[in-house]
């Protein structure tokens, strides 16, 4: 009888072996561009595999997606973007190649900020909504509860894992954004003033007090005219501003001009569209907090 029982075991073994394995198969999403696709893995861990599409250091703004990308959207099980006018091209890549799952936006909830200046061409449009609101870190954190849910809906058999890991990401990007109000609030009013190469830091201003100005406008595509760099010139000369930036993914030209002629440094590069290389200063989305606060509050205090 004994021996009977094994035997049925063992021929079950297999079986058991294979339901577990197809259980344990990461669940596939896409997420268009680095900083989405590093929010999706700190919730989802090793219970997702996450392809990005606009990579590291990659500009989200102009991007021009590949045949392997459709392919890719085709297989997964959940697609996150952001919404807010910024990453377009991703819609017509869910409708050219078929995928009928899920589209998460992560910006859903976020009160949109409207822009000073519609008028630079954004993203192939003028547009009347900011669309970096992962710039400040309560966005951030509502990113991440419309991610936890979009995986716990896509993946049922995960959801208290990914309720887990939320909240601890959670209580994380809530710790780090009292630690950039207290480095921001070491810096006197006066100098909270920052010159960056395209207008990427509109919410961050809003939320921590800090006055960012751009030769660009809020799209990376368009250039700016001789006027307003000549205008800008004139800026960093009266004001005094000691604060100016590149950006990883926009052309250093014109902020290098409008340095050499103010006669000041560039004071480094900031992450805002697009993070680092695993191996660059903000593989992550926190990690591009702290390196970029880490070179602000320096340079604002001159």
């Amino acid at each position: 009888m004994q021996r009977r029982a094994l035997l049925a075991l063992s021929l079950a073994t297999p079986f058991l072996g294979r339901a577990a394995l197809a259980q344990a198969a990461p669940l596939p999403v896409v997420a268009s561009f680095s900083i989405l696709g590093d929010m999706v893995k700190q919730v989802g861990v090793d219970r997702v595999a996450v392809r990005t599409i606009a990579g590291p250091d990659v500009d989200a703004h102009s991007f021009q997606p590949r045949p392997s990308d459709a392919e890719a959207v085709r297989q997964a099980r959940l697609v996150v973007r952001n919404g807010l006018g910024f990453d377009t091209w991703l819609d017509r890549l869910v409708r050219s190649s078929g995928y009928r799952g899920t589209v998460a936006t992560a910006s859903q909830g976020v009160t949109p900020r409207a822009m000073q200046d519609s008028g630079h061409g954004g993203h192939g449009h003028s547009h009347a909504q900011d669309p970096h609101a992962w710039q400040d870190l309560r966005n951030g954190q509502a990113y991440i509860r419309t991610i936890a849910a979009a995986l716990a809906e896509a993946d049922a058999a995960g959801a208290d894992t990914y309720r887990t890991n939320a909240d601890a990401y959670l209580a994380r990007l809530a710790a780090l954004d009292a630690w950039v109000r207290a480095q921001v609030d070491t810096v006197p009013q006066p100098r909270r003033r920052v010159v960056t190469s395209h207008d990427a830091f509109g919410y961050f201003a809003v939320a921590y007090g800090v006055e960012f100005l751009a030769p660009q406008g809020v799209s990376t595509e368009s250039e700016p005219s001789a006027a307003e760099v000549a205008r800008l010139i004139r800026l960093l000369k009266q004001q005094n501003i000691s604060a100016v930036f590149l950006e990883n993914m926009a052309n250093p030209a014109t902020l290098q001009r409008l340095a050499t002629e103010a006669g000041i440094t560039v004071k480094g590069r900031l992450f805002s569209d697009a993070l680092s290389t695993p191996s660059g200063p903000a593989p992550t989305y926190e990690a591009m907090f702290r390196h970029n606060v880490g070179l602000l509050i320096p340079a604002m205090k001159g």
